[in-house]
């Protein structure tokens, strides 16, 4: 019973992070159909796919779930720290698979930048639920435990903004590039250099 108190202090923070998470999902929606059009292998878009975009959404989705197990009216914390050591070991599991995907990305190499935002920061809040799931299970200090989860959640939100607004102008930029009118340019740019140099000296 004595978890009652501390989870309904914490409610309004749980609305306002799963509210933001699921518009930030509905936009990685919208965000994806920048890839029709691209000029663009398929195998190339869809490794992009599985190793940018997709862990985005799940960085959001897990953000919403977590609001939506801590806003359940539980009478004890083992069954939220059950939870969340599922769900924590679940992301560990998932972000290795991210980082095989990453690494075998084909026609682009990964940045320092990449394998940071993508990987090691998810990590943490990651390790930051386990914690949490742990100190609630043994009952040693379930406040603190509650601000772990609380900042692994506010990681989550921050990281998949920041990797979602990346995606975003990745493709956008890719898109203008790829545009038919910005083709014709280029090639008529490429055809007025071909003239000079084919003329008579």
């Amino acid at each position: 019973m004595q978890g009652l108190p501390l989870l309904n202090n914490w409610q309004n923070f749980y609305m306002i992070m799963g509210t933001a998470a699921a518009t930030l999902t509905g936009l990685m929606f919208v965000a994806t159909t920048l890839l029709a059009g691209l000029d663009t292998h398929t195998e190339t878009a869809n490794a992009g796919i599985s190793a940018y975009n997709t862990p985005t959404v799940v960085q959001f989705c897990a953000v919403l779930l977590l609001a939506g197990i801590l806003s359940a009216p539980w009478q004890t914390f083992s069954t939220i720290s059950l939870l969340l050591n599922l769900l924590g070991v679940s992301m560990v599991i998932y972000l290795i698979i991210v980082l095989r995907r990453m690494w075998r990305m084909p026609h682009y190499q990964s940045t320092l930048e990449d394998w940071l935002w993508y990987i090691a920061l998810p990590l943490i809040a990651s390790i930051l639920l386990i914690a949490a799931a742990m100190m609630l299970q043994n009952n040693s200090n379930p406040s603190l435990a509650l601000y772990l989860i609380g900042s692994a959640m506010l990681l989550l939100l921050i990281v998949g903004i920041r990797n979602a607004w990346d995606n975003v102008t990745f493709l956008a930029l890719k898109r203008s590039h790829t545009h038919p009118e910005n083709k014709a340019k280029e090639k008529r740019r490429s055809g007025s250099k071909n003239s000079e140099n084919r003329a008579p000296q």
